[in-house]
C-alpha cells in the first residue's frame, strides 16, 4: 500500500498545477488563432493505433525502440502514438470521399515516446500538428512557412532569436548518388548519419562512416559538399534541382523566410523532400525547436489514391524552453477575477446571486465554500491573484447594495447592486499600481 502513495509521476511525464496550466494556456491559444487565421481547420484523433502504421511510417527510431505498445484482449498490437502524422493520414484517406483538396488541418494532442527524460524530451508532451494534404506545389512550403514566422511572432519573439532552416532529401539523396558515390544499400544509414552530424565530434562521425563502408575521402567529400551550403545547388545535376521545391523557393520572393541548410535531414522515414528545423539562437538553448517536411504519399498505406502532404510539429516541452530562456513566458493567470464573501451564513444566497451576476457578464468568480473570517477569506483571494472583493454585509443588503473593494489599492465603496458587475469591470480595466 506504501508504494501507491507515491507522490511523483511515471519518470518524464508531469503534474501540471493550476498555475503551470495557466501559463501553458496562454502561450499556446495565440498559435491556435494564427493557425486558424490561414484556414486550418482542428481535428483529433484516438490515443490508441495500431502499432503497423508507426513500423510501416515512422522509422526503426520511434518503431523499435520509443513505442508504448500493448496486445489487446482481442490480440491486436496497439500503441499510445509517439506522433500524430501516421494518425492524419490515415483519418485524410478513410475521409476522402467527402473531402475537398487541398486540406488544410491542425491538432493539438498528447504524444508519447519512450526517450530518456532531458532538457526539451519528456516521454509525455503535448504537440501541434499543422498539415497540408493534397497538393504538390511550392505554394505549400511557403505557407507553412510564413504561418511560422506569424506564430512565433504571436508569441513575443524577433527574428534574431530563431532561425528557420531548410533542407531537402531530394537534394542529400543526389549528393550520396552523384557526388559522394554512396551505395544505394548505404544511403538511408548515410543520411542518418548526416543528420546527426552537429551533435557528435568529427572522430565520432568519421568512425561512423567507416563501419557505414565510406572511405576516408568519400567522408571528406561528403562533409566538404555539406558545409559548402548553397553551392550545393549548383553542384548536383541540373535535372535534381529542377525537382527541388527548395530550390523553387529559394528562388522566389519567399527565399528571405528561410535559410539554406544541407545538414537538415530529419529522421523519420517518411519525409520524401522539403524538410526544415527551428532552433533556437539563445546561447544558453541552441537547440532544434520543433520541424517538418514533405512526404511524397504518407496516405498510401490505407489508399491507392496518392495524396501528397507537408506538414511539422511543434511541442510544448522545447517551447516552454524557448519562452523561458529569451524572457517570454507569461505569468501565471489569475483562478479568479472576483471573489464574493458573505459576512454571515444568513447571506449565502445572495452572496451566489451576486457571483451568478458577475459571472454572466464575463466576470471569473468564486465564492466561499465554508463560512471563515472576512480577513483569511481577503487573504485567499490576494494569494488566489483576484484583483476584486465583492463584501455582501447585512446592512448594505438592506439598501440593496455591496461593498467592492479593489484588493490592488485597498480603496473599498458602497455600489449599488444594479451597478455591480459595470463597477467590477471598471477595476479590473484599470492598471494596477
Amino acid at each position: 500500500m506504501t508504494e501507491l502513495l507515491a507522490t511523483t509521476p511515471y519518470r518524464g511525464t508531469r503534474d501540471l498545477l493550476p498555475e503551470q496550466m495557466s501559463v501553458r494556456q496562454q502561450f499556446f491559444h495565440p498559435l491556435f488563432e494564427v493557425i486558424e487565421s490561414y484556414g486550418f481547420g482542428r481535428y483529433d484523433g484516438p490515443i490508441l493505433e495500431p502499432v503497423e502504421i508507426y513500423e510501416a511510417k515512422s522509422g526503426e527510431e520511434i518503431a523499435n525502440q520509443q513505442l508504448y505498445s500493448l496486445t489487446d484482449r482481442g490480440g491486436r498490437r496497439l500503441a499510445l502514438r509517439p506522433e500524430m502524422t501516421p494518425s492524419v493520414a490515415r483519418m485524410i484517406a478513410r475521409n476522402l470521399g467527402s473531402l475537398h483538396l487541398p486540406a488544410r488541418w491542425y491538432s493539438h494532442v498528447i504524444c508519447h515516446r519512450y526517450e530518456r527524460p532531458q532538457r526539451g524530451r519528456l516521454r509525455e508532451h503535448w504537440q501541434i500538428n499543422v498539415d497540408i494534404f493534397g497538393s504538390d506545389g511550392v505554394n505549400c512550403e511557403i505557407e507553412l512557412f510564413e504561418l511560422i514566422h506569424d506564430m512565433m511572432r504571436s508569441l513575443g519573439a524577433t527574428e534574431e532569436m530563431w532561425a528557420l532552416r531548410v533542407g531537402d532529401r531530394v537534394l542529400l539523396e543526389s549528393i550520396l548518388r552523384d557526388i559522394v558515390k554512396v551505395p544505394e544499400d548505404r544511403r538511408r544509414e548515410v543520411s542518418s548519419l548526416v543528420d546527426r552530424w552537429a551533435k557528435y565530434p568529427r572522430e565520432k562521425l568519421a568512425e561512423d562512416a567507416e563501419k557505414l563502408s565510406l572511405t576516408s575521402s568519400q567522408f571528406d567529400l561528403l562533409e566538404e559538399t555539406l558545409a559548402s551550403g548553397a553551392e550545393v545547388l549548383t553542384a548536383v545535376p541540373a535535372e535534381v534541382a529542377e525537382r527541388s521545391q527548395v530550390v523553387k523557393l529559394l528562388k522566389s520572393e519567399a527565399g528571405e523566410l528561410v535559410t539554406f541548410d544541407p545538414f537538415i535531414v530529419r529522421g523519420l522515414q517518411y519525409y520524401t523532400g522539403t524538410v526544415f528545423e527551428v532552433f533556437d539562437e539563445h546561447p544558453e538553448n541552441r537547440r532544434s525547436l520543433f520541424g517538418g517536411g514533405r512526404y511524397a504519399d504518407l496516405a498510401g498505406l490505407f489508399t491507392k489514391q496518392r495524396i501528397p502532404g507537408i506538414g511539422f510539429g511543434m511541442g510544448d516541452v522545447t517551447l516552454q524552453d524557448f519562452l523561458e530562456v529569451h524572457g517570454l513566458l507569461p505569468t501565471a493567470r489569475p483562478q479568479a477575477d472576483a471573489v464574493v464573501i458573505p459576512l454571515g451564513e444568513d447571506l449565502l444566497a445572495p452572496t451566489r446571486r451576486m457571483a451568478r451576476l458577475l459571472r454572466q457578464a464575463g466576470v471569473r468568480t468564486s465564492t466561499p465554500l465554508e463560512p471563515r473570517k472576512l480577513s483569511k477569506e481577503l487573504a485567499q483571494a490576494d494569494q488566489a491573484g483576484a484583483r476584486v472583493a465583492v463584501v455582501v454585509a447585512e446592512d448594505e443588503w438592506r439598501r440593496d447594495a455591496v461593498l467592492v473593494k479593489d484588493l490592488a489599492t485597498r480603496e473599498q465603496h458602497e455600489v449599488p447592486v444594479a451597478e455591480l458587475a459595470e463597477r467590477v469591470a471598471a477595476v479590473l480595466a484599470s492598471t494596477a499600481p
